[in-house]
């Protein structure tokens, strides 16, 4: 495959590609994962982790460098947030340190503030007609950002706004419907809303990072293993036990 997504979400007779495909390669946020945690292990040769690591370093670069890749990353929903995902996930896998901190300055001061009401929800996904997997999907996201790229020294999970918009706030908003969905204030998606919500990675991250036993306890009921193509495509994160433990 080529390390870039310029052909992503084609559309015959209209267009080639365009920068919304890029969330299509998502899950391969926790396939770096894995092969970083197998580095050391012997399972892959030196070539094979030396080709690995060019490829990811090639669609970084054309993730940071082309048209559509700069279109998604300035994407004011869940696309830019996915955008950022997979630029941090690749970068450390690949070491590229300077994208680790854009990718940190990113969630800061692009991410947070732009996408973020004072309540914690997400308006841009609420507009849409899937508002509760969307919610969910972009708090998924959201999580792996600061799983993935928080430090001693800079944490994104307690990064609070001066107007108290932060991680914990979002996770806050949605907890009472995951817990209980009948109590959704919003609109019902149009399609899958009584197969949501699975075992969201949010409520595992931010249980562990802000010591919230009582979003562990609901991590732990929910479905761990979802059949239905839709959800999945919605569910990034697959393999936790790689982000807690990380490579």
């Amino acid at each position: 495959m080529n390390p870039n997504l310029q052909y992503a979400q084609a559309i015959h007779g209209i267009t080639t590609g365009r920068g919304t495909g890029i969330i299509d390669t998502l899950q391969l946020v926790d396939v770096v994962r894995g092969a970083g945690a197998i580095d050391d292990s012997g399972a892959l040769t030196a070539n094979e982790k030396r080709a690995l690591r060019k490829w990811f370093s090639d669609c970084l670069n054309w993730m940071t460098t082309s048209a559509s890749g700069k279109q998604e990353r300035d994407a004011e929903n869940n696309h830019g947030s996915a955008w950022v995902l997979q630029a941090a996930e690749f970068s450390l896998y690949t070491g590229d340190t300077t994208l680790q901190d854009y990718c940190r300055y990113r969630f800061k001061a692009v991410l947070i503030p732009n996408q973020m009401a004072k309540d914690g929800s997400f308006p841009r996904e609420l507009a849409r007609t899937k508002p509760y997997s969307y919610s969910l999907f972009n708090l998924e996201v959201l999580s792996g950002i600061c799983q993935a790229l928080s430090t001693r020294q800079d944490n994104l999970w307690t990064f609070t706004l001066p107007d108290g918009r932060s991680m914990g706030k979002a996770v806050a908003f949605m907890y009472p419907y995951m817990a209980d969905k009948r109590k959704w204030p919003y609109r019902k998606d149009v399609e899958y809303f009584d197969q949501w919500p699975v075992r969201e990675q949010s409520l595992l991250f931010a249980g562990l990072a802000l010591n919230k036993p009582e979003y562990l306890s609901l991590w732990r009921r929910l479905e761990a293993e979802p059949a239905i193509d839709e959800i999945i495509r919605n569910y990034p994160i697959r393999q936790p036990v790689l982000w807690v433990s990380g490579p």
